[in-house]
């Protein structure tokens, strides 16, 4: 059963974290380097991990790797001292309402606070508004996890949950935000009309409207941006929660500036400019197939240019922190 007090959703900063592979027949998780990717995101401060995500290529993993996924998770974080300051939410979905409610309980079991779920769309001619309110309402009678709403057209179809569907299931006790990756920012202001923040989060799905969501009533981001420029990310989110608006705004823009490259590029663009810039092993910079590699030579040249400009002042703020310590 679901539970019957769901606690908030954090605001701030969630990274939802990339999915490091083996370059062979078998592409295994590396779990090499995908601890060294969770040490480096969870010590920077974000203040969630997203696991089995769009950019942690869900629809390629076992529910045994999810669950290894979610355990290591918490157990780096316990390490670092950072298990009580971290929120772990882990990808859940399916095809159907059984297997979507059977993933939320994996995720218990494992360790996650939080299911982050899509819209079921493989009968997406099928799924009218009433029933893809009907699928989030009967999965979050079920959940024993509270259920993050996760609103992004472009990979189910193009079924988009409108405001008024939002605002509807913002009413359920064990429904408790939603990540918009549709750039719909006129659906965070009439939610937060509807629903107190601390209630039902609302967040922007790409950094480059974190402070344009913030100020009509937004909670944060969750980016795949902060898999490399975490410290940025969360930069610009206290800048704005301290008043700083002007620091902020102009942090924002050019934030803004790269994100442009993580969204033109696909996973296997962010995989591979992350891989690279953070110099783990080449061979572990690509996709479970058959998502092919981020190979062309433009391309990358074109991504390093874009996205390159932020890492000198990630590295300043990664050594302030250290000083500070």
């Amino acid at each position: 059963m679901a539970c019957s007090h769901s606690k908030p959703f954090p605001p701030g900063i969630h990274a939802p974290c990339l999915t490091w592979f083996s370059d062979d027949k078998t592409q295994e998780i590396d779990w090499d380097t995908q601890t060294k990717h969770l040490e480096y995101t969870i010590s920077s401060g974000v203040h969630g991990i997203i696991l089995a995500g769009t950019n942690g290529e869900a629809v390629a993993l076992t529910n045994e790797e999810k669950r290894k996924l979610v355990r290591t998770t918490r157990e780096i974080a316990e390490r670092l001292g950072r298990a009580d300051k971290l929120a772990i939410t882990m990808g859940c979905g399916g095809q159907s309402t059984r297997e979507v409610i059977a993933e939320t309980v994996l995720a218990k079991e494992a360790g996650a606070e939080f299911a982050l779920v899509l819209v079921p769309s493989y009968f997406h001619f099928a799924m009218s508004e009433d029933a893809i309110v009907a699928f989030f309402e009967e999965l979050a009678d079920e959940s024993p996890v509270p259920v993050v709403i996760y609103n992004f057209p472009t990979v189910v179809a193009g079924l988009d949950l409108n405001s008024d569907m939002l605002i509807k299931l913002g009413n359920h006790p064990n429904i408790v935000g939603v990540k918009l990756t549709c750039g719909g920012i006129a659906k965070v202001c009439k939610i937060t009309a509807a629903h107190e923040p601390s209630k039902f989060s609302v967040l922007a799905g790409q950094s480059d409207w974190l402070i344009p969501a913030m100020t009509v009533g937004g909670t944060g981001a969750v980016t795949g941006v902060s898999n490399l420029y975490p410290k940025f990310c969360l930069q610009v989110y206290e800048l704005w929660k301290q008043g700083k608006v002007k620091e902020s705004v102009a942090l924002q823009k050019r934030l803004a500036a790269m994100e442009w490259g993580f969204a033109k590029s696909g996973t296997n663009g962010v995989k591979w400019v992350v891989g690279e810039l953070l110099q783990y092993p080449a061979e572990k910079h690509h996709c479970r197939r058959p998502y092919p590699q981020f190979s062309d030579d433009k391309m990358q040249k074109w991504l390093l240019d874009v996205v390159r400009p932020l890492l000198e002042d990630e590295r300043r703020m990664n050594d302030s922190q250290l000083l500070r310590q």
